[in-house]
């Protein structure tokens, strides 16, 4: 540990490239973002990112996102290792908490995701525990896909934010327009009857792919999407992010052997927002939500 006075510290807003280095140490502590993602969580809100500084370098930092003033959402809580053990975290954390409440609309709530060591200290902060989000993995493999599935295009958009918001609770264009076009991501709806029952994606990680998210009007549509998203990386780890409070997310994962790699929990501080859980088969990220 570098010794530090904490006094010597600047909090301020990351520019561009910082955003990039905290994608990396992020990269470096498993956490396996996608080697695009920075782009698109700059371009959801590029006020949204804070760090502390120390002789001009960027030591700590963290998202605090807002959705038009409406959610708030805390992520990509990393401190440098050498840093780490002195304090600084936890002060950057509550600094990030109360900038983010700052930013948005009053009784607005705030998200993140909290692995299971930080819980008890984001509880200590306002946070409670909404559900518990297990990741799994499974090899990408070949299968039929129902023909009631296709990509997602550009006239898809409306219907595809719309369902979008049943299931994140807000109304987020900035951040799903680019996730959806970015370089190597496979999309799928299911569309029966002419209305959209349900839609997946699957980006490029740093290792292998991931499911982000996949949302689906029941068990059966959920099934035929997962089954898209293995077929369309074959051979290739494909993860997926559960919230263990939908049954049926579990037994899918279960169905499918897939194997359990880590867990944390989605929080909110303040009240949570309305969103159709039975739908959220795999969530989108735990960096914005």
């Amino acid at each position: 540990m570098i010794p530090i006075n904490i006094s010597d510290l600047h909090f301020k807003k990351l520019d561009f490239e910082d955003l990039k280095t905290l994608v990396q140490w992020a990269e470096d502590e498993g956490w396996n973002p996608g080697p695009y993602d920075a782009e698109v969580y700059w371009n959801t809100d590029p006020e949204g990112f804070y760090g502390y500084y120390y002789d001009n370098e960027l030591i700590g930092g963290g998202s605090i996102v807002s959705y038009n003033a409406e959610f708030g959402f805390m992520g990509f809580f990393i401190v440098k290792p050498e840093y780490r053990s002195a304090g600084i975290g936890k002060q950057l954390w509550y600094q990030r908490r109360d900038t983010l409440l700052n930013r948005l609309h009053k009784d607005a709530a705030i998200g993140m995701d909290g692995v299971l060591a930080m819980q008890p200290f984001y509880e200590k902060g306002g946070f409670k525990i909404a559900f518990r989000d297990e990741r799994y993995e499974k090899i990408g493999e070949a299968f039929d896909i129902d023909k009631k599935i296709s990509e997602i295009e550009d006239s898809d958009i409306d219907s595809v934010l719309a369902y979008d918001k049943q299931c994140f609770g807000f109304a987020r264009p900035q951040f799903l327009k680019p996730w959806l076009k970015l370089p190597e991501t496979k999309t799928f709806k299911y569309v029966e009857g002419g209305s959209l029952k349900g839609f997946a994606v699957v980006r490029k990680a740093n290792t292998g792919y991931k499911v982000c998210p996949l949302f689906a009007d029941n068990s059966n549509i959920a099934e035929e999407l997962y089954k898209a998203c293995l077929n369309s990386v074959i051979g290739k780890p494909l993860y997926l992010d559960i919230p263990v409070i939908n049954e049926a997310a579990v037994n899918l994962i279960k169905k499918y052997n897939a194997t359990y790699v880590f867990e944390c929990a989605r929080m909110y501080y303040g009240n949570p927002p309305v969103v159709d859980i039975n739908k959220v088969f795999g969530i989108t990220t735990f960096e914005l939500g």
